[in-house]
């Protein structure tokens, strides 16, 4: 097989790409390891921020979304029984976030690369990604098990779109490369529930036994998580002890209430940061988490995967339209500083709602004291609410 982009991996940040470079005239082959089924039922983040919606709608893949995706003007934070509104609309100028499920995004972008794009081969294993570095005398390949043989795809450029786990961050030499991490000492447990949001927006609660969030997958599924201990086993929590502790954690002075309802999914999911510099080794890109990870509190992993593809993309058709290479050469620069913007955009996050397990008295009354600054400080909130709302493209 040959083409110009070969992409690992069909989750969003795959799908996307496929679609920009088709609506460029560029040709490309996306390989998943995984069946379609997977992919469109793999449960994953749920809100976009507002270039990412922008760029869907450009990609002519926003219709479903805008019919049956939730537009989102704020979150609500609380702390100490309190309630404060956060207005992104009146902080940064019109932005929103939308409220629509990773797997919608991929069965639209599937459904489009299907009817109209190149190939997408299902059950396609990436095995190795071959002569990518600037020394190689060939061109890169991507060797893949599909249907019980092994075959090649060979094309001019290779983007990673694969996860922490896959093969094409492997392929950058360990000596040319730094890593930064860090795991947090616990972890979300998530659940879905069929009942609808007891809150038409976001919460996220701080509160002296851990940290609490309500979300929703649609007007009748809720999406709650509470903070746990690292390594906490899910089915240790019975259904009953989870809503009891979600109504702890969101008390308020009000007469606001949570309403329970029946608990169709709960997992756990680990908190950590990490960042692989540089996202580029010759004509091997990577994106999304074969990149970089952020713990989940600031909503941003799904969308950094959306601004590397669209790096990528706009660079590689500059590259088209004028014969340079400078957009391309600055590739991993350019999303890395929207990367460690990320980072520190969902540390903080993180570090102002979750109660360590070590926390002191002290540190309790910092994060107090910083959510009242958000509260009475209109700067401390734009910021808050710009970096929620999304970091530019580029």
């Amino acid at each position: 097989m040959r083409t110009t982009v070969g992409i690992i991996g069909a989750g969003p940040a795959g799908l996307l790409l496929a679609r920009l470079l088709h609506n460029a005239g560029i040709d490309s082959v996306v390989l998943e390891s995984r069946d379609r089924a997977y992919v469109e039922q793999r449960q994953r983040a749920g809100i976009l921020e507002q270039g990412t919606v922008d760029v869907l709608r450009a990609a002519g893949a926003g219709r479903r979304m805008d019919r049956e995706g939730l537009r989102h003007d704020g979150i609500e934070l609380r702390y100490a029984r309190q309630r404060h509104r956060v207005d992104f609309p009146a902080l940064t100028g019109g932005r929103s976030v939308m409220v629509y499920a990773q797997t919608e995004v991929c069965k639209d972008l599937i459904a489009l690369q299907l009817k109209e794009g190149g190939p997408l081969l299902f059950e396609a294993e990436a095995l190795a990604v071959e002569n990518v570095g600037e020394e190689a005398t060939a061109g890169p390949r991507v060797r893949f098990g599909h249907r019980g043989a092994e075959d090649v795809l060979e094309c001019d450029y290779v983007v990673g779109c694969d996860g922490f786990w896959g093969v094409a961050r492997k392929a950058i030499p360990a000596e040319l490369t730094r890593v930064f991490e860090r795991a947090y000492p616990f972890g979300w447990l998530g659940i879905l529930a069929d009942v609808p949001p007891s809150h038409d927006e976001l919460v996220y609660a701080r509160h002296e036994r851990g940290f609490a969030l309500l979300s929703m997958r649609s007007p009748s599924v809720s999406r709650l998580y509470l903070q746990v201990p690292e390594g906490t086993d899910a089915e240790a929590w019975s259904d009953d002890d989870i809503w009891a502790e979600l109504e702890r954690r969101f008390e308020t002075a009000d007469d606001w209430r949570l309403e329970r309802g029946p608990i169709t999914q709960k997992s756990v999911t680990s908190m950590r940061s990490y960042v692989h510099e540089p996202m580029r080794h010759g004509r091997l890109f990577l994106a999304g988490d074969a990149a970089h990870i952020v713990p989940p509190t600031g909503a941003k992993g799904l969308n950094l995967a959306v601004g590397d593809v669209v790096t990528f993309a706009r660079a590689l058709t500059y590259e088209r339209e004028t014969g340079s290479p400078e957009l391309l050469d600055a590739y991993s620069e350019t999303c890395l500083r929207r990367v460690w913007q990320a980072e520190r955009f969902s540390h903080d996050m993180t570090t102002l709602l979750h109660r360590a397990p070590d926390a002191t008295p002290f540190e309790d009354r910092l994060q107090l004291a910083r959510l009242e600054r958000i509260a009475s400080s209109r700067a401390a909130e734009t910021d808050l609410a710009e970096g929620y709302t999304g970091f530019p493209f580029g």
